[in-house]
Order: C-alpha cells, then structure tokens, then sequence
C-alpha cells in the first residue's frame, strides 16, 4: 500500500523552516504552548491530522495559555488596524448599524470586568446581533463554564486560521 502525499499547502507548511513555520502557527494562534505541540507535531499527512493536533493542543492549554491566546484577539467591532484577518473575521460588525456597535463595545467592557478578558466568540458566520446576542447570554456564566466556552470557540477559530494557512479549500478543488 502506497502513501499519499498530503496536500499541497500542507506539504508546503510541513517543509517550512522551524522559525517560519512557528511565526505561521502564532498568527494562528497567539499561545505559544499551542504553537510549539502543533510545530513538534509535524509532519502532518492530512489537514485533518493538523486539525486533530490543534483540537488536542487547544483542550490542553491551562488558564495562562487560554489568557495568552485571548490576548491575540481584539476585541468584537474592533479589528486591529492593518489586520486583514482580524477584519475578515469581523465582517459582520463592520457594517453594523452605530447602535449596535456602541452596544458592543459597552457590552465587551462588561464581560471584561467579569471575565478578566475580550469576549471571544468565532464571528465568521455571525451577525453581529448574534455576536451580541450571544455575549449578552455568557455574561451570566460562571467563570469556569465561560472558560470552557472561550475554549471552544478558540478551537472553532484555529481550524478556520488553519485551513487558511495550508490552503485546504485550494487543495481539495485539485
């Protein structure tokens, strides 16, 4: 039985020099814990092999990691300037009416002061009412059920970044 070579963006990641390679995982993900399993689990031969690792990292990170990660978020209605990723991902709060972007803002400084950290939702898909939404409902949660839920949601945005970094939706149309 022959083995496939695996895809061609993630042959591409996978032959990246370490430093690359780690700069790459960062922009995925800004907790270096996660950065450093995913790059010494390399190589991958499948982008679901990548996604496996990311989810196993991802259940992994303690309480700092987690808090490291969120740091590289901003927060919802508020991409980093020049950052066309965090701007993507935030599509929907950028043409959002100024009411619901001033309600954000208020609502994100609350969760905040609850939470110790930016509301971190996965927004690709979300309107920004269900963003809103959806912040108003965890603002209740206990901070240990909240932690599990930033965890989900980090692990729901680090499949997208990667299937981006290894060009997934590329290599599947060849």
């Amino acid at each position: 039985m022959t083995s496939t070579p695996p895809p061609p963006g993630l042959a591409r990641f996978n032959a990246l020099a370490e430093p690359a390679a780690l700069a790459a995982l960062h922009e995925v993900c800004a907790a270096g814990a996660w950065a450093r399993r995913l790059l010494a689990a390399r190589p991958f031969a499948t982008a679901d092999d990548l996604y496996a690792a990311s989810d196993t990292a991802t259940a992994d990170l303690t309480a700092a990691d987690l808090h490291e990660a969120m740091a590289g978020h901003p927060p919802i209605g508020r991409p980093r300037p020049g950052d066309p990723v965090s701007a993507r991902e935030q599509s929907a709060m950028a043409g959002a009416p100024d009411g619901l972007r001033a309600e954000m803002l208020e609502l994100d400084l609350a969760y905040r002061e609850r939470f110790g950290h930016v509301f971190l939702i996965c927004a690709t898909g979300r309107t920004g009412e269900q963003m809103r939404d959806a912040v108003r409902e965890r603002l209740g949660n206990p901070p240990d059920r909240e932690r599990e839920i930033v965890r989900r949601e980090l692990g729901k945005i680090n499949r997208i970044r990667l299937a981006r970094l290894v060009d997934v939706a590329e290599d599947r149309r060849t």
